[in-house]
């Protein structure tokens, strides 16, 4: 139903010829239309808006984006008033204001506070939105936001800036190897913004303003809530979808390294954990055990029996997990049927070949194509392959490595997909891949389903997607930048994540200063969402079907780093019942495990700054130790709780900052507010 559309008065003279809009209600939502712009602002969620904003016609529906189909309900409906030089939408406790020439503020309704503002670039042109054709409908769009002195910025996925307050960056939104972009913020004026939207574009925090942009797509499309940090996250995870419980299995320790080659070595690993007496929860076959790129099944020549391996595996109690690419080698029984069927990424131009790979059977890289995740088909088919040639031997958990695409080169306006051209939806990509191995276990019935990724987009973590944070550097400068990397991607509704213990890149077991990041960052994945050990250690070999790297199992760094290790994965699995309790929380209420402390303490304007330390769930403060031989360690403890050193007992009131022990050995810990966990080894 419509009701009949309202000219407003002139707007500001300032402007040499201003735009007269009309406002009308359609559909239980509010239209602006100026200048052949039409606006579009509905209620979608409790205490959230959503705007869509379109030149040469009405907005769009279908387009791809992050939101679920249908808005989460609402207690209480919202309410659409056109009065004389603007209109409003009041949707819980947001509400949005549209001026007669089409300008949005947003405002907290319950008193009036300015929340967040479109901009001007110009008093003149352009206005706040900016849509330049490049051709066929499709235009670069900008979206412009007033910048705010004391606004502090927070989420936007996982990048390795090492930035947790994000004010003052440029920020591009494309997927890379530990880049990982899902475009939402949270912003201490108490507003969550996603743009909605997988075109490749960039994000500009400046402080004379905010500006989003699409290099090419057909209309803005952003989604907004008003509360606090919690608050907010309780509300995007139910626009965008919830991850499933994490598997009980998976919140224990899993041991990986780059790689195990063959059947034989990786069950005497798991054996040996076993025979120590070690915690083992899941270990991982690496890439290269398959026959070819793109055959997505087991070399019998190195891997000869894996339903021996698996049933073995199932009797100590570990979880096989299989890495699988969605890369497609022209050696590949399936890349003739692929690429006739349409299932790969095209290209505008030149042949469908988007990387160089090693390949078995060959001595140089092969021209390797990409399967097109945002194909039901593609899915379908590869789907056909994992199930025939792994979960027949009782294989469910998958390691879906270089998903964001690993294209090289990586220019997105010469890919063409089944979702629309790649300036427009190649973010989406990581996601719809996590969505072929969710969607296939679904469909046979597995119950727990998990994938280990890494990249990952808005919605990501509905299809059961755990993310890790690539393929980074091995020192105490990268570990400190996984902190704000971890914060970030919980703000960003993803609550499954880990790093690389000890990093990627390198690593000598055998070398002392080595040895002590890894004990440090042993520590701190003992008390991150999931907790996996894994790297390319020294010596390394060539990438190829032969590499292997180093060892890397804990028993691997000498016996004073190992008894530390070991004491680690003990307190893991001390943990384990507090760690599911969180994966709840997120499963049920979107509260993500890992937490900056602001979250749980928005009052604390401190609070707001850390960046070297969370909170693990509500009752439990880490303060990862960062620096090379730093035997002590300063944390803020917020306001608002007393809290308790977990391994001394000590009693300290919330408000300001404590410097305590921290012998190699140790991880300051606190307790809030007189909680029992299990830390202390009795």
């Amino acid at each position: 139903m419509s009701t009949p559309a309202f000219s407003p008065p002139p707007s500001s003279l300032a402007q040499s010829s201003p735009t007269r809009g009309t406002f009308r209600t359609r559909d239980g939502a509010l239209e602006w239309r100026g200048r052949q712009e039409t606006v579009r602002v509905e209620p979608w969620g409790p205490d959230a808006v959503r705007v869509r904003a379109r030149l040469g016609g009405p907005v769009l529906d279908g387009l791809p984006g992050a939101l679920l189909a249908d808005p989460p309900p609402a207690e209480d409906g919202p309410d659409i008033r056109i009065e004389d030089d603007h209109a409003r939408v009041t949707c819980g406790a947001i509400t949005a204001v549209v001026s007669a020439d089409g300008m949005l503020r947003f405002v907290r309704t319950g008193d009036g506070a300015e929340l967040l503002s479109e901009d001007r670039a110009h008093f003149w042109w352009p206005g706040s939105r900016l849509h330049t054709a490049t051709g066929n409908g499709y235009h670069r769009l900008e979206q412009r936001f007033a910048a705010y002195e004391d606004e502090r910025l927070y989420g936007l996925g996982q990048h390795q800036h090492g930035l947790l307050d994000q004010k003052g960056a440029v920020v591009d939104l494309v997927q890379r190897n530990a880049e990982v972009s899902v475009p939402v913020l949270t912003s201490s004026r108490g507003y969550t913004l996603l743009w909605n939207n997988p075109a490749v574009g960039r994000v500009e925090l400046a402080h004379n303003g905010t500006r989003w942009v699409a290099d090419s797509a057909r209309q803005i499309d952003y989604w907004i809530t008003a509360g606090d940090p919690a608050d907010a996250q309780r509300r995007y995870s139910a626009a965008t979808g919830r991850s499933p419980m994490l598997p009980e299995w998976a919140a224990g320790f899993w041991q990986c390294k780059l790689r195990y080659r063959t059947q034989e070595e990786l069950l005497s690993v798991a054996r040996e954990y076993k025979r120590r007496g070690l915690p083992l929860s899941a270990i991982v076959c690496d890439f290269f055990h398959w026959t070819h790129l793109g055959e997505w099944k087991f070399d019998p020549a190195e891997w000869p029996d894996p339903a021996a391996m698996v049933k073995e595996l199932e009797g100590l109690g570990v979880k096989l997990v299989v890495s699988v690419w969605p890369s497609v080698s022209p050696l590949s029984e399936n890349h003739g049927p692929m690429e006739q069927q349409g299932l790969f990424i095209g290209t505008e131009y030149g042949p469908m070949a988007h990387a160089d790979w090693p390949d078995k059977g060959v001595a140089e890289p092969v021209q390797v194509a990409f399967y097109d995740a945002t194909n039901p088909d593609a899915r379908d088919f590869v789907w056909s392959r994992i199930r025939e040639n792994y979960l027949s031997y009782g294989i469910t958990a998958f390691w879906l490595d270089a998903g964001e695409p690993e294209l090289k080169p990586g220019f997105a306006a010469n890919l063409r997909y089944h979702a629309g051209p790649g300036l427009e939806v190649s973010n989406l990509y990581p996601r719809e891949n996590a969505r072929t191995v969710h969607d296939g276990l679904a469909a046979e019935g597995v119950t727990e389903i998990i994938s280990l990724n890494r990249s990952a987009w808005a919605g990501s973590q509905r299809y059961g997607a755990a993310l890790w944070s690539g393929d980074i550097g091995t020192d105490f400068a990268t570990l400190r930048r996984q902190i704000a990397a971890g914060l970030n991607t919980a703000l960003s509704g993803i609550p499954w994540w880990n790093t690389d213990i000890g990093g990627f890149h390198g690593g000598d077991p055998d070398d002392p200063a080595y040895r002590e990041v890894m004990v440090r960052w042993f520590q701190f994945g003992a008390l991150s969402p999931l907790m996996r050990l894994h790297g390319f250690r020294d010596p390394g070999m060539p990438l190829g079907p032969d590499m292997t790297g180093g060892p890397n199992e804990v028993w691997s760094y000498g016996e004073e780093a190992g008894e530390i290790l070991e004491a680690y994965l003990r307190l893991r699995e001390r943990l384990r019942p507090y760690v599911l309790e969180q994966m709840r929380a997120a499963h049920t209420e979107g509260l993500p495990p890992m937490r900056p402390l602001f979250l749980g303490f928005p009052g604390d304007p401190a609070a707001w700054e850390v960046d070297d330390a969370y909170l693990f769930g509500p009752d439990l403060l880490v303060a990862p130790v960062l620096e090379a031989g730093a035997r002590e360690r300063t944390v803020h403890l917020p306001a608002g709780a007393e809290w308790t050193d977990a391994w001394t007992g000590e009693r300290y009131p919330g408000g300001g900052p404590v410097t305590v022990p921290a012998p190699l050995e140790r991880i300051p810990l606190f307790l809030r507010d007189g909680a029992r966990l299990p830390v202390r080894e009795d």
